[in-house]
């Protein structure tokens, strides 16, 4: 079992369908017919028969391991992760979003929150060396995780490598990166790749990219934190794809040939 807990996370959840449900806790002392926000949550869970116990508040404290439940804990059933061929599902082009080893839970849920806003098809995590799609990471998301669909990976470099012989360019985002990111053609099937907090892409990562962007930078700091420059990158793509939807489709570009890694 699992534990959701916040307002918008939870009914998230319950909207989304993906979650199993054991049951949900609501505060005591927030239970308030006058608390429009709380009831729906309530009315969501007895139209889809989740069942509901209203406990003192520090049982919830208890339950969450923090006092930011905002009166809402839910008990539902392990998330089951996709495969990589799931993402593969769908119509083209494709924009997808790969994490290479994101440790801070706060990063994580601002990412998945842009992903799920600006349209991406869906989400590669690693399973080790990262931040764990927590409770945190879900109430930093405000339920837009509950909405990404998302993979989990044990070899980043390996799959970003199936990913390209399915005609899906890769490229990562590197204040290095020879390209500024909005001269890049995100209309055809792209990953996007982004690095650990701090150190930045992994060298294989980095070397298995077929281009590496960079956000030009117009004051003292070299770099953004990696969920805001996530964001510009996303939503850059976000806005090439709906141009490409008013206009007609055009033949991307034939892939490069690959080196091989450490070439």
């Amino acid at each position: 079992m699992e534990i959701l807990y916040g307002l918008h996370p939870v009914e998230e959840a319950l909207r989304s369908g993906t979650r199993r449900f054991d049951h949900v806790c609501v505060a005591r002392e927030r239970h308030d017919r006058n608390d429009q926000r709380l009831q729906k949550l309530i009315d969501a869970c007895r139209q889809n028969s989740v069942r509901l116990q209203f406990e003192p508040k520090d049982e919830l404290t208890r339950l969450a391991k923090t006092a930011a439940h905002q009166g809402v804990v839910a008990v539902v059933r392990t998330r089951e992760f996709l495969g990589l061929e799931d993402l593969l599902v769908g119509p083209e082009p494709r924009l997808l979003l790969a994490l290479d080893g994101i440790e801070d839970p706060q990063n994580l849920g601002a990412l998945l929150r842009t992903a799920d806003a600006s349209g991406v098809d869906g989400v590669l995590l690693t399973e080790r060396r990262a931040a764990p799609l927590s409770p945190v990471a879900v109430k930093a998301s405000s339920g837009a995780a509950e909405h990404v669909r998302i993979a989990r990976v044990v070899n980043l470099v390996r799959s970003l490598e199936q990913l390209k012989e399915q005609n899906i360019w890769c490229v990562g985002l590197d204040e290095c990166g020879d390209l500024s990111y909005d001269q890049y053609d995100f209309t055809s099937n792209t990953v996007i790749v982004l690095g650990r907090e701090g150190n930045g892409l992994h060298d294989l990562v980095r070397r298995t990219c077929d281009h590496l962007l960079r956000i030009p930078m117009a004051g003292a700091v070299s770099s953004l934190n990696v969920s805001a420059a996530g964001a510009v990158v996303m939503f850059e793509a976000a806005r090439q794809r709906r141009t490409l939807n008013h206009s007609k489709p055009v033949e991307a570009a034939p892939r490069k040939k690959q080196k091989g890694l450490g070439s």
